[in-house]
Parts: C-alpha cells; structure tokens; sequence
C-alpha cells in the first residue's frame, strides 16, 4: 500500500478530494493512506505562527525551517523509504513518466509552501525530489500536491475498474488518446466514424492508433517527436 503524508498550512483545501470519487475508492482497497498534517500543529510558538520575514529584506513572507524539520522528523519515524517532495516551480515539470516513477514509491511526502516560498535550509537537507507542475505561479504548494496525488492513485494496481484503459491514456505512449463516442450514433447530422460500428476489433484498434498518432502530430508536435524518436530506436 502506497502511504501519501502531505504537509501544509492549509489542511482543509484537502478534505473534499481526497474522500471523494477514485481517490475514496482507493482509500477503501487498502490501495493508499494518505495522511494530512497542519504544519502549524509543528510550531514552537504561542500562535502556532510558521512564517517569519527574510533576512535581506524584500517583500512576503517565508517559511521557517524549524517546523517543517519537526514535522519530517515526526512523519517519516524509522522509516528509511519515504521521499520527500518539494512542490516549486523550480522543480522538474511533472509528466507521465515522473507519474509512473512515483506511482512505485512506497512512500511519498510532499511539502507544500506557501508565501514567497520555504527556508532554502528545507531544500538543502530535507528534500528528495522537486517537482512543478507547470511554468506558472500558484499561491502555494496544495493544489500541486493534489493533481500528483491523483494522478498517481489512479495507477496503482487494483484502483480503477478497468486497467486496460490505462494503456490507451493521453501520454502513455508519447500520444495523445484516440476520440471516444459513444450513443446516439447520429446526432444532428454529426455521425459516429463507421469503423467505431462494425464489430472488427481489429480494425478498430488500428483505426484508434492511427487517430492517435493524427491528432498527436496536430496538437503536440513535442510529443509527436519524442514518439517518433522512441519507436526509432526500438527498431
């Protein structure tokens, strides 16, 4: 079972996805545990405060090192499989791949930031893996932590109802997924492909592959690329 620890000053941001839909199921087969801690239940100090100004000066506030080390130190126990992620825009950018890598792990902690960042000491002693999940600026590290956390969940093994579905998904192969359609046949004029209705699964299989490979070319160049470079040296 894949254990999820998350560290953040915002616990309740977590509540509502996390005890919902696949992640919920997930939770229920034993296929995860994920736990969330108030970063502030980890302070030192009578009004739980975690964020302090920066030396140098300059704008916002950052997060002090003391509590998060606390809170790590707490979290991880005797356990020597856990890693510890970072959500930064400084990070490597999330991808399916990554996805995959982490969906093996044992045991994930992420730290979410917040303000104009954490103590660069967090980074420095405590932090396995940095990862964002994007070129853009968010408030801080929680909504990060939930697209990887669902995004993983839905990878175990035993999660989703049909496994072969992840084998088809944007991504999987450096493509991006075939159209789906699905009743009524016809729809203003607008009529399902006829290959989709002819019962050959053969030929549907190699009409969605080629979909694929079509509207990868169109869409992603970057990753029509990488497809063609892979099946290359596959060969």
């Amino acid at each position: 079972m894949l254990q999820i620890d998350v560290v953040t000053i915002f616990p309740e941001i977590f509540k509502a996805v996390v005890s919902e839909s696949i992640i919920k199921r997930a939770q229920e087969k034993k296929k995860v545990a994920i736990n969330i801690h108030n970063l502030r239940d980890y302070a030192d100090n009578r009004h739980k405060k975690v964020d302090d100004r920066p030396f140098g000066g300059g704008p916002g506030m950052v997060i002090s090192p003391v509590p998060v080390f606390k809170a790590v130190k707490k979290i991880k126990g005797r356990s020597k499989a856990a890693k510890v992620i970072l959500l930064t825009p400084q990070g490597k950018k999330l991808d399916q791949k990554k996805v995959q890598l982490l969906s093996i792990e044992k045991r994930l902690i992420f730290l979410c930031p917040h303000y104009e960042g954490i103590d660069e000491r967090v980074r420095q002693e405590l932090v396995d893996e940095e990862i964002s999940i994007g070129d853009y600026i968010l408030t801080g590290g929680e909504l990060p932590a939930l697209v990887i956390i669902d995004s993983v969940v839905r990878l175990l093994p035993g999660v989703l109802g049909d496994e072969d579905s992840i084998k088809s998904e944007s991504f999987a192969d450096n493509l991006l997924e075939y159209p789906h359609y699905t009743r009524p046949a016809d729809l203003k004029g607008m009529n399902v492909p006829e290959v989709l209705l002819c019962g050959n699964h053969k030929k549907i299989e190699q009409w969605r592959r080629q979909q694929s490979i079509s509207k990868t070319r169109n869409k992603r160049m970057d990753l029509y690329n990488k497809y063609l470079k892979e099946n290359k040296s596959n060969k």
